[in-house]
């Protein structure tokens, strides 16, 4: 695949990056030149294939010129949550070996109370201004010549994980050692043009943060074929609908929740709104409850991709909405790797049992940074080649793959499995439920009961009689075992704007509580 520069020479006014509420826009040649006077400046520091950068910043109009930076010049780059704690986000400065932080004015308290925590990152770059212990990005990299280098070896992000489990683990995967245009080199990019359609006139609308690994990928990937990404400071369900027509979007990438608030939106609002324009949106990140997915596609018409895959890159999934109207519920085949569905000692279970999901792929080698017994655990017993996510799941007869759960969220009462998603897919379309989230809680008789904690739509009174009503309402919909004995009630959730519920803080705070 390409890469922005050769853009840039075809079209160098194009946009590249269109912020979508400011209308800030970045061309193929500003990206372009950009990225090469940041890849330059970090060559002037000494360092070069396999170091580490770091980035911590708000969706910002700069954010993929400093990822085209590190891919163009062989670095890691490391994109740190924008919500994080000093603490947190020092933490995967230092685990990463970051030698270079950028961050922005608006992360500037947090970032600069970072500043004693990182004493083996040398090199901090503020964007839109400086402070205490920054150097301003602008005049910094400003100063640098925007040329490429004479070799342009491929680098990668290494993300991290979630930390819902102890601390945060980068994903880490080997560098090809490829150069940036070499025809061999492979990218998310392939699975746009190829297997979606998109090309050189495709508007991309990105409504999620930027730091995380699908955004962030897919984003760049669209500048790898020549469209023009436009994206949201942050998610807003009509705000979405507006900037769809607005900016005559052909092809976006969302996440169940961001369905979920946009089906909740009232009828006038959502008729408001010309989509026409839309020919194809992806979703991944979490299971999608049946009823979201099949209300979406009778609004949007069958448009709607799913896939399946983990920011380890070790096997993906894909479904088109004509197929998961004939396998409701499913995330799809593999494209990537060959799917296996092992027992909890790795023997491998036949079509229609549950168990841990496996993929088998002699390419897909990656590593979790500095955690060699989590790498380790992430393989299978026997085929070196085989590993896992930790999602539960099964096949049907026809190579279709089903999600039931992540393995640490499965619920076994009386002997009985629960998959806690089933039970948040119940809720979720209901008028009165804003968000949700199922955990398992210690029952000495049935060794866990099923615990539930909602956070009701503005307005909506959170007391007893609403629990009862939602507990008839799920005794309506799924078995009774799996209604939730007690519902609990709290204003917000620890959800990221990916729709990533922090689940497992959440049920901490309540085995706590139990001692």
């Amino acid at each position: 695949m390409t890469h922005p520069g050769h853009h840039a020479a075809l079209t160098p006014n194009k946009p590249a990056i269109i912020m979508a509420n400011s209308g800030e826009t970045i061309t193929y040649k500003e990206l372009d030149d950009r990225s090469n006077q940041l890849v330059q400046y970090v060559r002037s520091l000494g360092f070069g294939v396999g170091d580490h950068i770091a980035i911590f910043a708000e969706n910002h109009p700069r954010f993929l010129e400093v990822y085209w930076a590190a891919l163009r010049s062989g670095l890691y780059l490391t994109a740190i949550n924008r919500y994080l704690s000093a603490e947190e986000a020092a933490y995967l400065v230092n685990d990463s070996g970051s030698s270079v932080l950028i961050t922005t004015a608006a992360k500037a308290e947090t970032a600069t109370a970072m500043l004693d925590l990182i004493p083996d990152c040398p090199h901090r770059l503020m964007m839109d201004g400086a402070a205490d212990g920054f150097e301003s990005y602008e005049d910094v990299v400003g100063a640098m010549r925007a040329e490429p280098l004479a070799e342009q070896p491929v680098g990668d992000c290494m993300l991290y994980s979630s930390g819902t489990t102890g601390r945060p683990k980068g994903i880490k995967r080997p560098l090809s050692g490829l150069m940036i245009d070499d025809p061999e080199r492979r990218s998310i990019a392939m699975l746009e043009r190829f297997l979606l359609g998109m090309d050189e006139d495709t508007n991309y609308l990105s409504p999620a943060p930027l730091y995380h690994a699908a955004p962030l990928q897919w984003g760049a990937g669209l500048h790898e074929i020549g469209g023009t990404l436009v994206v949201m400071e942050r998610f807003d369900a009509e705000d979405y609908l507006r900037f769809v027509e607005q900016y005559s979007i052909s092809a976006s990438q969302l996440v169940p929740t961001m369905f979920t608030r946009m089906l909740k939106l009232p009828d006038d609002v959502r008729g408001r709104y010309d989509l026409s324009s839309l020919k194809v949106i992806i979703h991944s990140a979490a299971p999608c409850p049946v009823a979201v997915k099949e209300q979406m596609i009778d609004w949007w018409g069958p448009i709607i991709n799913e896939y399946y895959a983990g920011t380890e890159a070790n096997g993906l999934c894909f479904i088109t909405s004509e197929q998961w109207l004939e396998h409701k519920g499913s995330v799809g085949t593999a494209l990537v790797g060959t799917l296996h569905i092992c027992d909890e000692d790795g023997n491998e279970l036949p079509a229609g049992e549950t168990g841990l999901i496996y993929f088998e792929r002699d390419d897909g080698s990656f590593e979790y940074h500095n955690d060699p017994d989590k790498t380790a655990a992430s393989r299978h017993p026997v085929h070196a080649s085989w590993s896992k996510l930790g999602d539960i799941g099964r096949l049907d007869e026809d190579g279709y793959l089903y999600l039931a759960e992540r393995a640490d969220f499965m619920i076994i009462s009386g002997g009985v499995n629960i998959y806690p998603a089933e039970i948040e897919a119940c809720f979720a379309l209901h008028p009165k439920v804003a968000d949700v989230a199922v955990f398992g809680l210690p029952d000495a008789d049935m060794g866990e009961y099923v615990h539930a904690v909602i956070q009701p739509e503005a307005g909506v009174v959170a007391d007893e009689a609403l629990a009862e009503e939602l507990r008839a309402f799920a005794a309506g919909e799924i078995a009774r075992y799996k209604v939730p004995r007690v519902i609990d009630f709290r204003d917000e959730f620890p959800r990221l704007p990916t729709g990533k519920l922090y689940k497992k803080p959440l049920r901490q705070e309540y085995l706590d509580a139990l001692g």
